[in-house]
């Protein structure tokens, strides 16, 4: 009996010094990108771009919202009663879309006729190359980065 009350006793006393620890230490975020969406007043026009840039059909319609599910995050494009125009400052947010082959599917993506802001470059060991989306969004084809 006196060992159990003893072991009961250190595991109270292991909690109480991890609590301690985790008061004092920034907890870990417990937050998930789950989706992006892209508001825009001209919908039928960003879902055949997006479309053509992922090669198939948005996986999920609704009440003129078109969704595709890319890696672990949902893409969707809807109309957005406060968008008009062309994006002010296409650079501020960009989707990066990984891929090993950066240079075939840019060519791809060319050939479709995708707007083109800056050919494959290299960068930190990677490639990246540089589209917009009909509303002047950039998009942004890239190495797969390794995280160490």
């Amino acid at each position: 009996m006196a060992s159990e009350t003893c072991r009961g006793e250190i595991n109270v006393a292991t909690q109480d010094q991890t609590q301690k620890q985790t008061s004092t230490q920034p907890s870990p975020s417990t937050l998930n990108l789950n989706s992006i969406m892209i508001g825009t007043a001209q919908p039928q026009v960003l879902v055949e771009f997006y479309e053509k840039v992922l090669g198939r059909p948005a996986d999920m319609i609704e009440g003129g919202y078109y969704g595709w599910l890319v890696g672990n995050c949902f893409l969707t494009v809807g109309e957005h009663s406060e968008v008009r125009g062309p994006a002010k400052e296409p650079a501020r947010m960009i989707l990066n879309f990984e891929t090993e082959a950066v240079q075939a599917e840019f060519e791809r993506l060319k050939q479709a006729k995708v707007t083109v802001i800056r050919e494959p470059y290299e960068m930190g060991g990677g490639w990246i190359a540089t589209l917009a989306d009909p509303d002047g969004n950039y998009i942004q084809l890239i190495t797969p980065m390794e995280m160490g």
